[in-house]
C-alpha cells in the first residue's frame, strides 16, 4: 500500500490511526536510567541518614546527661554546688566538697560571733533614757568616748531635766555637735544603743528621723536595746503613792 493511500486513510479515520502512531515525544520526556544517577541518589540518602543519626545522638546527649567527671570539679560553680549540697561520696573531689562545707560552717559561726569581721567596726551612740534625765554618748568602736552630753549641760536644772522637751533639745544639740566637730568624717557605720524606757527614747527617735538627723540617719547600721533586766536580786522600792 502506497504512502498516499495511508495518508488518505489517516484523514478519513483520524481516531483509529492516532492510537497506532508511535509516542516518541512521551518517551523523550522520561529520564533514561543510568548507573551514575543511581549512585548519586543512594549517596544523598546515606548522607541524610547520617545527618539524622548525628542529630538524634546530640538530642540524646542533651536529654540524658552523663554524670560529672573529675574535670568538672575544677569549676568554681561545681565546688559551690557541692558545698551547698554536701557531697558524701568517697572520691577526692567529694572530700574537697566536705572541706568546703566545713569551711562554710566555720565562716558562718565566725560571722555570728563577730558580725563585723568583714566590715569596718561601727561607732556607738548610747542613749541613756532615765525617768529623771537623758544622757547621750558617742564612742569609738573600741569604746573610748568622743562626746557625752546630758540635759543639765544645755541649761536644764533639777526636775527640769526630765521630760520630752529637754530630751528633744539635747538630741538636736548632740547631732549638731557631731557635725560641727567633724566626727562624721570618721564615722563609716553607726550603731545606736538604747537603755531605759524614759521619755528621751521617743524624743531621740523623732530627732533622728527628722530634719536634724538627715546626715546621721544614713550611717545607722544597727539599733540595739541594752536595757538591764532584773532577775531576782534585792527587793525593789515600794511605789510612791500621792494623796
Amino acid at each position: 500500500m502506497s504512502s498516499l493511500s495511508l495518508s488518505a486513510l489517516a484523514k478519513a479515520l483520524p481516531s483509529v490511526c492516532r492510537q497506532s502512531q508511535p509516542r516518541i515525544a512521551s518517551l523523550g520526556i522520561t529520564r533514561p536510567f543510568s548507573v551514575s544517577s543511581f549512585q548519586q541518589d543512594s549517596g544523598r540518602s546515606t548522607r541524610e541518614a547520617e545527618r539524622d543519626s548525628k542529630k538524634s545522638d546530640m538530642e540524646r546527649q542533651i536529654l540524658n546527661r552523663e554524670p560529672e567527671t573529675s574535670s568538672d570539679y575544677s569549676s568554681p560553680l561545681s565546688a559551690i554546688t557541692r558545698m551547698m549540697q554536701g557531697d558524701r561520696s568517697g572520691s577526692p573531689a567529694a572530700r574537697s566538697g566536705s572541706e568546703y562545707s566545713r569551711m562554710a560552717e566555720s565562716l558562718e559561726s565566725d560571722l555570728i560571733k563577730n558580725p563585723y569581721a568583714d566590715r569596718a567596726p561601727p561607732h556607738h551612740l548610747h542613749v541613756y533614757c532615765h525617768k529623771h534625765n537623758t544622757i547621750i554618748t558617742l564612742t569609738r568602736p573600741n569604746g573610748n568616748p568622743l562626746l557625752s552630753l546630758g540635759c543639765g549641760q544645755i541649761g536644764f536644772r533639777k526636775a527640769g531635766r526630765s521630760g520630752f522637751d529637754p530630751a528633744y533639745q539635747l538630741s538636736a544639740h548632740v547631732m549638731s555637735q557631731i557635725q560641727e566637730k567633724g566626727f562624721l568624717m570618721d564615722i563609716e557605720r553607726l550603731e545606736i544603743v538604747f537603755r531605759g524606757f524614759g521619755k528621751g527614747r521617743e524624743a531621740f527617735t523623732k530627732v533622728l528621723l527628722g530634719n536634724e538627723g538627715k546626715l546621721l540617719r544614713g550611717l545607722v547600721a544597727r539599733v540595739t536595746d541594752s536595757t538591764r533586766l532584773k532577775f531576782g536580786g534585792t527587793r525593789s522600792r515600794h511605789e510612791r503613792r500621792l494623796g
